[in-house]
């Protein structure tokens, strides 16, 4: 299938179901193909997270607990 960017701004729903079902579409602009709309088969879905931060174990460092103030006052010296 085949449509124009302005085609594709107005009927994006339709195309993008076009999609699903199965079609690939180009997407032309000024006669000239600028982007290929493809559907995502099952076997292209990755079967674990994609997503970068998962649970994070950090180390124990053994450093002094600081309430907020001693916290304060030390980012106070730095910005100066």
């Amino acid at each position: 299938m085949e449509t124009t960017a302005r085609e594709f701004n107005q009927k994006s729903s339709q195309i993008l179901a076009a999609a699903a079902r199965g079609e690939t579409v180009v997407v032309t602009k000024n006669g000239v193909a600028v982007a290929r709309l493809v559907p995502i088969l099952d076997e292209d879905i990755p079967p674990y997270p994609t997503d970068p931060m998962g649970p994070i174990d950090l180390p124990e460092l053994d450093l002094p607990d600081l309430t907020n103030d001693e916290i304060d006052d030390v980012l106070r010296g730095m910005g100066s």
